[in-house]
């Protein structure tokens, strides 16, 4: 089973957009809710500066809002911190498969 290795930890987003710029980490698992720059805006600003990582939320919110929001922005993976011992490293598996995690109780449809 492959074992994953921690390369950075940051406590903004802003400083989640620099170390991931630096880093140039396969995952990304941030929260959605961080000072000087939300996860969101983060993760948006990655992803249009090309940044290859696959980006998971680590969250406490439990509305589809956030799960849709997320999405949009670009991540692959949405896990409830009630969930964190079940569904982090499954996760990251998945996104690095190629596919989307999304903890229950919710669920995810591709488009057809």
């Amino acid at each position: 089973m492959p074992t994953c290795e921690v390369v950075g930890r940051v406590s903004d987003g802003q400083s989640l957009f620099e170390a991931a710029k630096r880093l140039n980490p396969d995952v990304i698992v941030s929260d959605i809710s961080m000072p000087v720059l939300s996860g969101l805006e983060a993760g948006k600003q990655l992803i249009e500066s090309g940044c290859a990582a696959r980006i998971v939320f680590l969250t406490v919110h439990s509305d589809t809002d956030f799960v849709h929001a997320c999405l949009a922005v670009g991540a692959v993976g949405y896990v409830l911190k009630p969930r964190i011992m079940s569904d982090l490293l499954l996760a990251i598996r998945e996104v690095l498969a190629g596919r989307i995690f999304i903890s229950p109780p919710f669920s995810y449809q591709a488009a057809p």
